[in-house]
């Protein structure tokens, strides 16, 4: 085999029957200059390389990949393999010489590296080369891309090279290049004491034919990131241990690309790639953030997606755990391709998980085959919720042989339950200790409790329902479909596990009667809304309501939400709207007869309080026994907002302009207070007079306002 040579030294190199290099040309079969490309996959490339360049000049030399191709009798180079990183040497050599001022004659071989794709690329090298940016623009207010800009406005650069490929890839790389080594000195002298250097085999010595070398250089296709991969995971492992290098080859060749074959084909229409090169790529920073969060660390930004970073980071000779590190990401990709019991990870998942209750199932939001749906998006759409149910699943298939099925699904539905209701809690920052209580769960059943986990309240609440089910294990299945109702997903806290024998009577309520009922129903037995500042939270908006009620959380009055729930279930313990309606009713005929009208009268009575989709309301007095309730269509006060008792008496005359808190006419405008309505003048602003609502000494309305107001526009406003 040759000596290792550096880009300088080449030239004039011998090889075979005495023939010298004197020019290495890229031919026109090869593709353009690709290393400069614009888009994110190649910059991760590029600034790989670029860094580990660096490293070569100012740390350690690095010995390239093998670069191969053909000498011919007049010592011209074309290269088969190696196009890319030749033309970056070439780049970065002539920036050196330009930047320190080398003498021409030290840097006239670059005069002898050319391109033959494009006639524009062939000249561009020569221009380049005769070419002396002016170096003084250099500091902290030049512009990130001065050199090529500089490039770009010399009289010699043609606006229509612009469009070539390879000339527009250059410009890229010497910005890069100014980036990256902008601050190294003595730069052209560590170039020529070998800093960089790479083995030359050309393509005779290897038995190989000009047709041969034809055909392979005619496929067009470049190595894909994929094969590189491998490549380089290949010749990490090698020095640490050559038998666990081939055979971590051998299965990615084998049994792993068996395990992800029936994941191919993610594309969609003619899109199809047949591949499942993503895929491997996709558990592989997977299995890497698992890593990371059980040793304590938090991504690095823009590194968590580099999968050369993470190999070099976790599984080269750098990292003392780095056997330890592969035989982990071997165990990983292995459990996932014999389950005992299963014939594939789809059938695996989906005798635990579904989308809807079912008995020794946990009920999951998204795709059943979470290990499909990580090969899929992991590192894109696929979140940290889904990311801590899926350690969970990883840590039991890698300890089957310690953790019974059984106790798994009990100890999953944990998890799960932690899961989705520490919404706040999945950050980056707390996934190791989210990771170790998973983990703790997972292996003993055990509940940690320690702080930067899960969600405090949901952890306090699965304890004890944990050792209520040691108690009472017959109350196991009303609990766990308790849970999954889709309005508490876990949280069982608004019925309690003192009242779980009123589980069914949730779950009949909650099944045959519609929203509105519920809500009036609740109201009519006390104020079960919940506090957010001077906002207050009711049923009315819906879904996201219920859900936000029946979860404890930042708003205050959770503890009473759920005595007047307990209060309404143990009036019956089969439901439906007739049964509501009932209670309803005689709500508002007491009110009637006694006359006796709390706010909460108003609002079970006149469905302007219950514009359905909204459910806040603002305290206008912050008080729990004000009228001054005004209806909001978002978190703030707009021009949607609006005075429900003006409203319900008049929507027509109802002001936008004042976020509904008047009632405008041609000569007046009326506004509500907690005891009266007021009519004011148009013209002035001033009091014109008073509309006043009858109160008890409590500050109970003893009259029906609305009516009353009704009654006033009837007779001096609108007739």
């Amino acid at each position: 085999m040759n000596s290792p040579y550096s880009f300088i030294d080449i030239f004039g190199a011998e090889f075979g029957e005495g023939s010298r290099l004197r020019k290495i040309v890229i031919p026109i079969i090869q593709r353009d200059y690709a290393q400069g490309r614009e888009n994110p996959e190649v910059e991760r490339v590029r600034l790989r390389f670029l860094e580990a360049l660096r490293k070569a000049v100012t740390e350690t030399p690095i010995m390239l990949d093998f670069i191969y191709g053909d000498v011919d009798s007049s010592g011209v180079m074309t290269p088969l393999d190696g196009q890319q990183r030749l033309t970056t040497l070439f780049l970065l050599h002539w920036y050196a010489a330009r930047k320190e001022s080398v003498s021409e004659s030290e840097f006239a071989f670059l005069k002898n590296f050319s391109y033959e794709t494009r006639y524009s690329a062939r000249d561009f090298c020569t221009e380049l080369v005769d070419f002396k940016p002016s170096f003084a623009q250099e500091g902290p207010e030049k512009p990130s891309h001065w050199l090529s800009l500089e490039i770009i406005d010399q009289a010699w650069f043609p606006l229509d090279w612009k469009k070539d490929p390879t000339i527009n890839s250059m410009l890229v790389m010497l910005d890069a290049i100014d980036e990256e080594f902008g601050d190294v000195p003595n730069l052209w002298e560590k170039l020529c004491c070998g800093a960089v250097t790479f083995y030359f085999l050309p393509i005779r010595e290897m038995g190989l034919t000009d047709e041969l070398y034809i055909k392979m250089n005619s496929r067009g296709k470049p190595l894909t990131q994929f094969e590189h991969f491998k490549a380089e995971l290949e010749r990490m492992l090698r020095p640490l241990d050559a038998g666990v290098a081939r055979r971590i080859g051998s299965k990615i060749d084998l049994e792993w690309t068996d395990l992800l074959w029936r994941y191919r084909n993610s594309g969609t229409g003619t899109d199809q790639d047949y591949i499942i090169d993503d895929e491997f790529l996709r558990y592989f920073r997977f299995v890497c953030d698992v890593i990371r969060y059980e040793h304590g660390e938090i991504p690095q930004e823009g590194r968590a997606g580099d999968e050369f970073w993470l190999l070099e980071t976790y599984f080269s000779g750098k990292n003392p755990d780095a056997l330890k590190n592969i035989e982990f990401l071997e165990r990983c990709f292995d459990c996932w391709h014999e389950i005992p019991g299963f014939a594939s990870p789809a059938e695996f998942c989906g005798a635990f998980m579904s989308q809807r209750h079912e008995n020794s199932h946990i009920v999951v939001d998204g795709k059943i085959d979470i290990f499909e749906d990580c090969l899929r998006t992991y590192g894109e759409t696929f979140p940290l919720n889904r990311t801590t149910l899926l350690y969970g699943i990883l840590i039991y298939l890698l300890n089957q042989g310690s953790v019974t099925n059984a106790e798994f699904i009990r100890r999953i539905r944990i998890v799960n339950n932690l899961v989705r209701n520490s919404e706040d809690e999945l950050r980056k920052e707390r996934m190791s200790g989210i990771f170790r209580q998973t983990k703790s769960i997972i292996l003993k059943g055990k509940i940690d409790d320690g702080k930067d986990g899960f969600n405090r309240n949901q952890l306090d609440e699965e304890i004890a329902k944990a050792t209520h089910l040691k108690e009472h294990p017959e109350d196991t299945a009303s609990l766990f479909e308790l849970e999954d109702h889709p309005l508490l997903y876990g949280q069982i806290g608004i019925v309690g596990l003192s009242h779980i024998d009123y589980a069914q009577r949730f779950l009949s309520l909650f099944k045959n009667c519609s929203y509105d009922k519920i809500d009036c129903a609740l109201m009519s037995l006390g104020n079960y809304g919940q506090q957010i500042g001077n906002k207050w939270l009711f049923a009315s908006g819906g879904t996201p309501s219920w859900v936000s009620l029946f979860h404890r959380n930042a708003n205050f009055g959770f503890r009473n939400t759920s005595e007047i729930l307990i209060q309404l279930l143990s009036t019956a313990e089969t439901f439906y709207n007739v049964r509501l309606q009932e209670i309803i009713d005689n709500f508002i005929k007491d009110c009637e007869e006694q006359s006796l009208f709390p706010w909460r009268y108003y609002y079970v009575k006149y469905g302007t309080f219950r514009p359905q989709g909204k459910g806040v309301m603002k305290n206008l007095l912050v008080s729990s026994d004000s009228y001054m309730f005004l209806v909001l269509t978002s978190s703030r006060e707009t021009s949607n907002s609006y005075m429900p008792y003006l409203k319900e008496a008049d929507p027509e005359h109802l002001s936008r302009e004042h976020n509904g808190q008047r009632l405008v006419y041609a000569d007046r405008f009326i506004i509500c207070t907690n005891n009266s309505f007021v009519v004011c003048s148009n013209q002035t602003g001033v009091e014109l007079e008073s509309i006043k609502i009858n109160q008890n000494s409590a500050g109970i309305d003893t009259e029906n306002r609305i009516e009353k107001l009704k009654a006033y526009l009837k007779e001096r406003v609108k007739h």
